[in-house]
């Protein structure tokens, strides 16, 4: 397995937290709380357990190539639904980091935010990558071609 984030293995957690903003707050309230708690993860977990993460935004785009639930065009969370997902060596020491007085204030501004309440799901990763450099991605077809042809 590549590494997507760097010092993160197999046997860490994954979190993922959903988030759907209730229609009186805007995306710029969401960057700036989620800015302030992650800051704080960084600086108060990254010798705890913490390892990285990223926020993502639902752009409203739908992939019909991808999706196999009708033929949608347009999500209708586009600017109101962001994941928070984070990388840690357990789940015992994210749940820690909860528990400190640091955190709690600036997760329950986050929360503020939220339509749907809270559910922060954790995962284990069975697989990430990244992409080949365009030498490697020839070798990779090149290689594949002189496989099929064996079996």
């Amino acid at each position: 397995m590549s590494s997507l984030i760097n010092g993160f293995d197999g046997d860490g957690t994954v979190t993922v937290n959903r988030v759907v903003l209730r229609p009186e707050f805007t995306v710029d309230d969401l960057e700036m709380r989620v800015a302030e708690m992650c800051e704080n993860v960084k600086t108060y977990h990254s010798d705890t357990g913490f390892i990285g993460g990223f926020v993502v935004l639902n752009t409203g785009q739908i992939s019909n190539e991808g999706s196999t639930v009708g033929q949608a065009v347009a999500s209708p969370l586009k600017d109101r639904e962001a994941l928070i997902v984070t990388f840690w060596k357990s789940l015992e020491e994210h749940e820690q980091s909860h528990r400190s007085a640091t955190f709690q204030p600036l997760f329950r501004h986050v929360l503020e935010l939220c339509e749907n309440g809270n559910e922060e799901i954790a995962y284990r990763m069975l697989w990430s990558g990244h992409a080949y450099t365009p030498e490697e991605a020839i070798e990779a077809r090149a290689a594949k071609e002189r496989y099929l042809k064996v079996a």
